[in-house]
């Protein structure tokens, strides 16, 4: 059976931490920021963790 290959899509939007968890980057802070306050874009700036859900799915795609 050949090896399975890594999702580049995937590797590109995740950070995978110490403790093995997947941190990601906010949507919708890229365009149309005049009408968003600046709490909340700071909020958006923040880094996020995958909820838990996810990760089995995300980390096979990825090849952690």
């Amino acid at each position: 059976m050949p090896k399975m290959k890594t999702k580049k899509a995937v590797k590109a939007r995740f950070r995978v931490t110490g403790t093995g968890k997947l941190k990601r980057t906010r949507p919708g802070r890229r365009h149309i920021l005049t009408k968003k306050s600046a709490k909340r874009k700071r909020s958006l700036a923040k880094p996020r963790l995958v909820d838990d859900g996810q990760v089995k799915m995300f980390k096979m795609l990825m090849g952690v």
